[in-house]
C-alpha cells in the first residue's frame, strides 16, 4: 500500500509548515528507538517519520508529492530507499538545515540524530511562568518564591523590570530525557498598576495637588517619588495641568544605565466653602483682576 505521509504524522493535507512541524517533533521523541528499547518497531516507525518529514518540510518536494502522490518515490523524490532497495535511510540531510535543526533541539545537539541514536539525550523543555509584582517592587528589585518539586527557589527580579521582563532561572525548567540537560524556568513579569503613579517606559507621571494662592504667587511644594519626596519650587502664575520634569527621578533601568524622569503634573485646589467674608474677599480680588483686563 502506498505510503501516506500526512498520515504518518498525523495532519491533515493542508497542514501548515508550522504544524508539520510540531507533529514532527512530538512523534519523533514519542519514537526515538534510545526511548523504546523493548519495542522492536520503534526504529521502523522513526524512519516512516523521518521521511515523510523530510518530504512535507521541503516546499518542492511536497509540491510534487502532492502531484504524483505514489508515483512520487519513483520520480526520486524521497529520500529514503528507492524501490524495491534496502538502503538504511539517512536521518539527516545535507540540504535540510531545519530538519537537523530540529533534531539538535530534540536531542541536545549530540551530532544530529545520529548522536541522538548513540546517547539517547533530550534536553528538556523550558518553562514559562507569569509572576506579578507592584511598581515599586519594578523600582528597587524584589525576589519571589518558586516551587518546584519539594524544594523553594528564590529568584531576584531586577530593578526596572518592565511588563514581559523574562528572568531566566537555568536548568530548572523540565528534566531532560536519557541523561540531557535540563529546560530553563522563565518567570515572565507582569506589573500590577498602580493608582499614584503612571509609568511610560522608564519615566514616570504623578499628580500633585496645589491651592490656588501657590498657584498665584508661587511657591513650594513637595512631590512623592518611588523613592524619597522631593521639593519642587512652583513658579509664579503656575495653571492647572502644567507638568514639571525632576531629571532622574523615574524608573531605574534594568540595563543599570540612566534613570527615567519624572514628570510631577499641577492640579490647583480651590476652597469648596467661603464664609461671608471670604466671599466678599475673593469678590474684591475677582474685581480687581477683571478691571485689570
Amino acid at each position: 500500500m502506498a505510503k501516506d505521509y500526512y498520515e504518518t504524522l498525523g495532519v491533515n493535507r493542508s497542514a501548515t509548515a508550522k504544524e508539520i512541524k510540531q507533529a514532527y517533533r512530538k512523534l519523533a521523541k514519542k519514537h526515538h528507538p534510545d526511548a523504546n528499547p523493548n519495542n522492536p518497531q520503534a526504529e521502523s516507525r522513526f524512519k516512516e517519520i523521518n521521511e515523510a518529514y523530510e518530504v512535507l518540510s521541503d516546499t518542492d518536494k511536497r509540491a510534487k508529492y502532492d502531484r504524483f502522490g505514489p508515483d512520487f518515490a519513483r520520480m526520486g523524490g524521497v529520500g529514503g530507499a528507492p524501490p524495491g532497495g534496502n538502503a538504511t535511510y539517512t536521518y539527516t540531510t545535507e540540504d535540510s538545515s531545519d530538519f537537523s535543526s530540529i533534531f539538535e533541539s530534540l536531542f541536545g545537539g549530540m551530532g544530529g540524530a545520529r548522536g541522538a541514536r548513540t546517547t539517547g539525550r533530550s534536553r528538556g523543555e523550558d518553562i514559562e511562568q507569569p509572576v506579578r509584582i507592584t511598581l515599586r517592587e519594578a523600582y528597587e528589585g524584589t525576589t519571589r518564591l518558586v516551587t518546584k518539586g519539594d524544594r523553594k527557589i528564590r529568584v531576584q527580579i531586577p530593578a526596572g523590570a518592565t511588563d514581559g521582563t523574562k528572568v531566566r532561572v537555568a536548568g530548572e525548567g523540565d528534566t531532560g530525557f536519557g541523561g540531557g540537560q535540563a529546560g530553563d524556568l522563565y518567570l515572565i513579569v507582569e506589573i500590577e498598576p498602580d493608582e499614584q503613579f503612571k509609568r511610560e517606559g522608564n519615566d514616570l507621571t504623578v499628580e500633585v495637588k496645589i491651592d490656588m494662592f501657590t498657584a498665584m504667587l508661587g511657591g513650594e511644594v513637595e512631590v512623592p517619588t518611588l523613592g524619597r519626596p522631593v521639593k519642587l519650587k512652583i513658579p509664579t502664575g503656575t495653571q492647572s495641568g502644567r507638568k514639571f520634569r525632576l531629571a532622574g527621578k523615574g524608573m531605574p533601568s534594568v540595563r543599570g544605565d540612566k534613570k527615567g524622569d519624572l514628570y510631577a503634573r499641577m492640579l490647583i485646589t480651590v476652597p469648596e466653602r467661603l464664609n461671608d467674608e471670604q466671599r466678599k474677599l475673593v469678590e474684591k480680588l475677582r474685581e480687581s483682576l477683571n478691571s485689570e483686563k
